[in-house]
């Protein structure tokens, strides 16, 4: 049995060109303040150093399953230490730094880690605040202090002349655990086997056409792995990962226009920055954003500070599972008038080999399949929103492919409400992922994105989804961006519209606002019994991407301030406590 690993095309890249730049990082700081990017690794040196790393981590203790922590920036240190562990047969754990500490210590404990691998910084706060108390091997990148154990410096040349690394490892064998970004609750750790990252380097390739010799900018560091398997160079970007709704675009469009940049991958926070600058970036070929839908007008700006001959990609899909379903720019540009008129955010088309089905709406657990559980499907021809016919059927989205994931770990109880079981007709089984999303499909077989189905809203007179509601408000000229929330029981819930305004808008506007806001929601179908409006200054989003908005926050900050709003004319309150 050949072995399936990702980090097995490093030796095959490293023989055919050895030379060619696999990967730069900023570095030092060069001439007006922009990165140096004076650190870079070659095929040859990106293989060799994570065989010597490999091999010094197997002398640790750190072999093949052995589930390792890895708090480390990124940098070289990184991707060596990462492509190492691949190699070793480890089991690499990544958490989200930035998520709430009391999450972070839960997820770590979850995982039960026998190794932690991080920088000084991520050393002290382990032993300070007890995370992963269950890692009895310690690595640390960087200088070692008071918590002895190893440095990778001390792990690499320990292997360095080791020779050749690569686990025999085979399909089914875990190869990661990859937290969730917890947008809609603690974060779960998704089970990630050798054959589910080898899969998504084939739908990655073929769905966007990606050859190797290319250059990318990956703004999100886990992406950035898929890059050598892809015979592309990496171009790390000088900014916070954690944090792009605040990089700079000037250090961004250095390391594009320096480098070539052909193709970059970014939240739509990223795409906001860039959009902003308005800057054209004429040497990209290909655009990738995900992690939430992208807004209208910034995939209509970026389109226009684009070359007319590249594309710009809006892949659908989530940690479990990815890519699901895939749409261009231009295409997703043709479909924003339904999308502002209550449709929702199309997807695109589900990506070969994938099987994308909508089941009806419950928050049960499925532990079969059934075809009686399927209300859509791409070739069902439903109706659109635009037709005079019958409304199109909204269920829940679910997907069978090679890359879905077919468990959490160390929850059993997520595992059951996210996963069904289906038996085929040769006697085998298949996992079918629950999205935990809910849509529609058209008649041209496009899949749309109507909301979370943890966060629509129950009303007595029916369910209103969050991604058919707020794309209509969003076209108010003041309003940055709205969220629906429902205040209340559960079929008896309140909907109330949150709404975070454009900088410069005046307090003194606010009243005429809400208004103009309540009006638009009493003239459609899929904003009705909207009767509140509440201003607030800036809306909680997630960790990884800054572009998910936190609406069970916003959820319990609008049930404090409901009786309020029914008290007073003006039918808005200004939040003063929002923390």
């Amino acid at each position: 049995m050949s072995v399936c690993n990702i980090a097995a095309a490093l030796p095959r890249l490293a023989a055919e060109a050895p030379d060619r730049i696999a990967m730069r990082c900023p570095g030092g700081r060069g001439r007006g303040g922009f990165a140096a990017y004076d650190v870079s690794l070659s095929y040859r040196e990106l293989d060799r150093r994570s065989d010597a790393i490999a091999a010094g981590l197997a002398r640790t203790g750190i072999v093949r399953g052995t589930r390792t922590v890895v708090m480390v920036r990124p940098s070289p240190e990184f991707f060596l230490l990462m492509f190492a562990l691949f190699k070793a047969g480890a089991v690499p754990v990544l958490v989200d730094p930035g998520i709430e500490k009391k999450a972070l210590k839960q997820c770590l404990r979850e995982a039960e880690p026998q190794a932690f691998i991080g920088i000084p910084l991520a050393q002290a706060a382990r032993l300070l605040l007890r995370w992963a108390r269950s890692a009895k091997i310690v690595v640390t990148a960087g200088k070692r202090w008071f918590w002895g154990g190893h440095t990778l410096a001390e792990v690499e040349a320990a292997g360095r002349d080791a020779g050749p690394q690569l686990a025999d490892t085979a399909p089914d064998d875990v190869a990661a655990i990859l937290f969730t970004s917890g947008s809609t609750g603690v974060p779960k750790g998704v089970v990630y086997r050798h054959r589910h990252f080898v899969a998504q380097i084939e739908l990655l390739r073929e769905a966007f056409g990606i050859g190797a010799g290319g250059v990318d900018l990956p703004t999100f560091p886990p992406f950035a792995l898929f890059d050598p398997a892809l015979g592309l160079e990496s171009v790390i970007p000088d900014m916070d990962p954690t944090r792009p709704a605040r990089a700079n675009p000037d250090r961004l469009h250095d390391a594009i226009a320096r480098f070539g940049v052909d193709q970059l991958f970014g939240s739509p926070a990223l795409m906001r920055v860039l959009a902003n600058a308005g800057r054209p970036l004429p040497t990209l070929k290909r655009v990738t954003s995900a992690g939430a839908p992208v807004p209208a007008d910034v995939v209509a700006t970026m389109r226009r500070l684009l070359p007319e001959d590249a594309s710009f990609w809006t892949p659908y899909g989530a940690t479990e599972c990815l890519p699901v379903a895939v749409i261009e720019g231009r295409e997703l540009e043709a479909t924003r008038a339904m999308t502002e008129t209550g449709a929702g955010t199309c997807v695109g088309r589900p990506v070969s080999p994938n099987l994308v089905r909508l089941i009806a709406i419950t928050d049960a657990p499925l532990p079969d399949w059934s075809d009686s559980l399927v209300v859509g499907a791409p070739s069902g021809a439903m109706l659109s929103p635009s037709s005079h016919a019958l409304p199109p059927i909204v269920g829940e989205i679910t997907v069978a492919g090679p890359t879905v994931t077919d468990a959490y770990f160390n929850r059993p109880q997520a595992t059951a409400a996210a996963k069904i079981r289906e038996r085929l007709a040769d006697g085998s089984e298949r996992i079918v992922h629950r999205m935990g999303d809910l849509g529609w499909f058209d008649e041209q077989g496009r899949l749309w994105f109507c909301g979370r189905k943890s966060q629509r809203v129950r009303a007595a007179g029916g369910d209103l989804y969050t991604e058919q509601a707020e794309p209509i408000f969003n076209t108010h000229p003041d309003v940055a961006r709205s969220a629906l929330v429902g205040v209340g029981a559960a079929g008896a819930q309140r909907p109330v519209l949150c709404v975070e305004l454009r900088p410069g808008v005046g307090k003194d506007q606010h009243g005429r606002i809400v208004q103009e806001l309540l009006k638009m929601a009493s003239g459609h179908v899929h904003t009705g019994g909207i009767e509140q409006v509440l201003i607030h200054p800036r809306f909680p989003v997630d960790i990884r991407h800054n572009a998910k908005i936190g609406r069970e926050k916003l959820a319990a900050w609008a049930a404090k301030r409901v009786p309020a709003v029914a008290a007073r004319e003006a039918g808005t309150w200004e939040d003063r406590d929002h923390r």
